[in-house]
């Protein structure tokens, strides 16, 4: 049963045709939703805990939507499963980051994201080979089992535990991961009376709130920046994904292709964000999506060819800037509020890809409007890529402290931080 035989079963046509769109709508709801409750939860919580909530529930909710029985029933896990796939979506990037060095972050959180792009290939296919909606559902889903098995092996973050007192647990993750990668163990580093004071110096937030994020100066600034520009990101992102018309592929034939140019983009990524940083990679993709979308503009609807490839291309300095934002944006925070401010730029992020679709209907007060909107917003949000400070060569901040003391974009690389002592 494909999906027209899907509308017709609960009678999602004529005049209810309009509940088709609703379950997307219903969809990035529960998103919006996750994004804000898995990253404040996982910063009071803690990352695995929640990352296996996260997973858990993914996989529940989406088997539990293939066996649907009624619209209303369909929508409603729909909802849940879009809060459970934001919450490992904001989790997983940040335990990976608080795991490893600076000189190791720019490779693992781009090649974290390439799986995404091959899922999104992956998907491609395997919608083309199962037609069967329910049969679909059950097959995106069960990735999620290895995902959970898999946890068994993940760690805790040392740095969420050492911020949180649990010195005891920190130092077993700590011998566990220097036995692993068969390094040397310095037992005055890494002593209980070290990790105390290191511990101790972290002035701990017990209970993180989305109010943290403004109190000071310059968390007030990173935190305005980063949801100007998450929400440009996905609001041109997901534009581009609806924006197919004109390219003369079907549904999989453009899925393919998207996914496609996302493999090169990623390398670009990890070239640029090693060798010019990670505010001048963020601002030149954005620029590079304003830009692809301009041209758009100038080409007509006679040439496929032309369109198609900046289409293509803009696609790609979209996907650019979304690897590019998830590194820089867990990098700028602090480790005692790192999953709060994700959870608040994904919020925005969000509400930006939701608007996405409501854009595309501006078509009808002028045929180029939704470009230029698309393109108007990403260049804004370069000029706002430009204010938040470079992150490249820095440990990561552990409190709100370690962010205020850095009066000046070039001095993060070279604060003292009280984790360094756990690396040295």
């Amino acid at each position: 049963m494909g999906f027209e035989e899907l509308l017709d079963q609960w009678d999602l046509v004529c005049e209810q045709k309009g509940l088709n769109r609703a379950t997307s709508s219903c969809f990035f709801a529960g998103v919006l939703v996750g994004a804000v409750a898995f990253g404040y939860l996982s910063d009071r919580f803690g990352r695995r805990r929640l990352l296996l909530v996260a997973y858990v529930s993914s996989l529940v909710m989406g088997l539990v939507s293939a066996a649907s029985v009624s619209y209303i029933m369909f929508a409603i896990t729909r909802t849940l499963t879009g809060t459970a796939l934001a919450g490992f979506t904001v989790i997983v990037i940040t335990l990976e980051l608080e795991w490893l060095d600076v000189g190791h972050r720019t490779v693992a959180g781009v090649l974290s994201t390439t799986f995404w792009t091959v899922g999104v290939m992956l998907l491609a296919l395997v919608g083309y080979l199962i037609r069967d909606w329910r049969w679909l559902l059950v097959a995106v889903t069960l990735p999620c089992v290895p995902g959970i098995l898999s946890l068994w092996w993940v760690p805790e973050s040392a740095r969420w535990l050492l911020t949180q007192g649990r010195v005891q647990e920190a130092r077993r993750y700590l011998l566990c991961c220097a036995r692993l990668n068969e390094r040397p163990v310095d037992e005055d580093s890494l002593s209980l009376e070290t990790l105390s004071k290191v511990a101790a110096g972290e002035h701990v937030v017990q209970r993180p709130s989305y109010l943290d994020l403004f109190r000071t100066s310059r968390l007030r600034h990173i935190s305005l920046c980063c949801m100007v520009v998450w929400f440009a990101v996905n609001f041109s992102y997901y534009g581009q994904s609806l924006d197919v018309s004109g390219l003369g592929l079907n549904i999989y034939q453009t899925q393919l292709l998207f996914g496609a140019v996302e493999l090169p983009a990623k390398l670009l990524v990890y070239l640029s964000v090693r060798h010019a940083g990670r505010r001048l990679t963020l601002a030149g993709t954005l620029l590079g999506t304003a830009l692809t979308l301009g041209g758009r503009l100038l080409v007509s609807s006679e040439m496929v060819a032309w369109s198609t490839t900046l289409a293509v291309m803009g696609k790609g300095f979209s996907e650019s800037s979304f690897t590019t934002v998830y590194l820089f944006t867990s990098e700028l925070y602090p480790t005692v509020l790192r999953q709060t401010g994700m959870g608040l730029t994904a919020l925005v992020g969000r509400l930006g890809g939701s608007l996405a679709p409501l854009a595309a209907l501006l078509d009808g007060v002028w045929l180029s409007l939704p470009k230029i909107t698309y393109g108007g917003i990403a260049l804004l949000a370069a000029c706002t890529a430009l204010l938040l400070p470079e992150t490249r060569h820095a440990q990561l901040p552990e409190t709100i402290q370690d962010v205020e003391r850095k009066s000046a974009p070039s001095s993060l690389q070279d604060e003292e931080m009280p984790m360094k002592l756990i690396h040295n």
